[in-house]
């Protein structure tokens, strides 16, 4: 007898149906299973047979044949060991037909017939909402993620002997319990604990209003990364569906806990420098996503950018620019989002001390341009805000004036960011984040601003690349004071960003910026 069960594989951060098809016939006791399964998939067979033992429940003596339909879709995981059990018993006779229709079946079995939960059931889920299907059929851990797709009836399973009994009896299915984890705020650190660094915090509030991309440049101890780590508590929460988008990833990756809910808080991801390019942006024979992807929607934190592998840096061109990266193999390609901040912070120099008002840099000039040469130009030209932090003085610690608060400061990124969404339409869509054509179309230059962008252009030979960067941070600057049009001090300050010391002042009027900016790792000179 033949039967048929619908299941999903996850490729990227979607689902794909497949069909879970058992054939009982006649021949020697035997259990095959085709359709490109991998090792922990041809393995459900031993874990089947024992969990429909445990059940009560009888176990065909005869030849057993499971195909997983598209053949040509390879199949890794788990999740294949409920609905390969259900298949069978449907083929066998034990449940009625047409008791699992328009299901779709996700679940791993212990050999006790417990139902584990298993990696990807949101994007099953989202599948199975966009194909109209009647539910999923998921372990009871994966309830409360299945749950979260509107529209979309959620049988959660406790055991193979209970799901079959609900199943025998047409029984509904059972209410998908709540999260047990509520979900609080996580506590964040406080900007008003750095002391000084006015423009730097000014800056990071305009990153943190259009999502641009940031470095910090400075000697030891300025406090770079102190300033990153403040960074995701000046960021507004995430939107519903930003949530659903950011929990998905995750889902995909194994790291959310069983007993909570989606995602609330703007994820904050800070790899070592010696990661590789497959763990920074994805990879993997089975694709999965890398830590561009993991930070989604939040902050991907890179700590000594310069001791990262130039090969390995190179690879976020692509997902800067697109907002998405693509991962191919020779059987199959996975796209993940990867719409991020990118915070960087690096020592102007091997040593670190290169500009240092209170130590002499060490470096000799070939080593400083090896070091430089770890930068591409095209990577740095993809950062909108380029800044170079100083040491504080003693009288400037003790003088410094209390700054605001980061709740303070978040309220500000907040009601930028909904001038942006009122304009574009769209929550998710940021000036860092907008087509240029749309961002053109919605927010023109005057011709004598637009004249003094094209003249800093000029002097300091800024590709139209930057053009376009130094336009959108403007526009964010013109969002953050609540201005209807980029204006000259908009475009003045968003000049002092990109980091060409005082040559700036030649062709811009005096900006409303805090402080002077200082020279940049591209413009320190090579001899010491």
């Amino acid at each position: 007898m033949l039967a048929k069960v619908l299941s999903a594989a996850v490729v990227g951060v979607e689902g794909r149906l497949v069909e879970v098809e058992c054939d009982v016939g006649a021949g020697h006791p035997s259990f095959d299973t085709v359709g490109l399964p991998e090792l922990t998939v041809r393995e459900a067979r031993t874990r089947v047979r024992s969990a429909i033992r445990q059940a009560q429940l009888p176990f065909p003596r005869t030849h057993v044949t499971v195909n997983l339909a598209p053949a040509d879709l390879r199949k890794e995981g788990t999740c294949y060991d409920l609905p390969v059990a259900l298949a069978l018993l449907l083929a066998s006779g034990v449940l009625p037909p047409g008791c699992l229709d328009g299901w779709v079946v996700v679940g791993e079995l212990s050999l006790t017939g417990a139902v584990r939960a298993v990696c990807g059931v949101l994007p099953v889920a989202e599948m199975a909402g966009r194909l109209g299907l009647r539910g999923v059929v998921c372990p009871v851990d994966n309830g409360w993620e299945a749950g979260a797709v509107p529209g979309i009836t959620v049988h959660p399973a406790t055991t193979l002997a209970d799901l079959v009994s609900a199943l025998t009896l047409d029984l509904p299915p059972l209410p998908v319990a709540p999260p047990t984890d509520v979900w609080t705020p996580q506590a964040r650190l406080c900007m008003s604990d750095v002391r000084g660094h006015a423009m730097a915090k000014r800056a990071l509030e305009v990153a943190a209003a259009g999502g641009h991309n940031t470095v910090l440049v400075g000697t030891p101890g300025t406090g770079k990364t102190m300033l990153a780590r403040r960074l995701p508590g000046i960021l507004p929460p995430l939107s519903p569906t930003e949530a659903i988008e950011v929990t998905k990833v995750h889902s995909v990756a194994g790291l959310l806990s069983r007993s909570g809910g989606l995602l609330r808080d703007r994820p904050f991801r800070a790899p070592h420098h010696t990661a590789s390019a497959a763990a920074l942006v994805g990879g993997g024979s089975l694709p999965r996503p890398g830590e561009v992807s993991l930070a989604h929607s939040g902050v991907l934190f890179l700590d000594e950018l310069a001791e990262f592998p130039r090969q390995t840096l190179e690879t976020l061109r692509q997902p800067l620019e697109d907002g998405s990266v693509m991962v191919t193999r020779a059987r199959q390609t996975a796209v993940f989002p990867a719409r991020t901040m990118l915070v960087a912070a690096l020592n102007p120099c091997p040593c670190g001390y290169l500009g240092s008002r209170t130590k002499p840099c060490a470096c000799s000039p070939m080593g400083l341009d090896r070091y430089r040469s770890r930068l591409s130009g095209p990577l740095l030209d993809r950062i909108d805000i380029q800044l170079q932090l100083q040491n504080l003085t003693a009288s400037m610690l003790r003088l410094s004036p209390p700054s605001d608060t980061s709740d303070e400061i978040r309220a500000r990124v907040c009601a930028a960011r909904q001038v942006q969404a009122d304009r574009y339409g769209s929550e998710a869509t940021t000036n860092a984040t907008v087509a240029m054509a749309a961002l053109r179309q919605k927010s023109p230059l005057v011709p004598a601003v637009h004249d003094l962008l094209l003249r800093a252009i000029d002097a300091f030979g800024l590709s139209p690349r930057a053009h376009d960067r130094i336009w959108r941070v403007a526009r964010t600057i013109a969002d953050l004071g609540g201005a209807a049009d980029i204006g000259s001090d908009h475009v003045g300050e968003a000049l002092q960003y990109r980091h060409f010391d005082e040559r700036v002042s030649a062709v811009q009027p005096p900006t409303r910026a805090c402080g002077q900016a200082g020279p940049s790792i591209l413009d320190q000179p090579s001899e010491i």
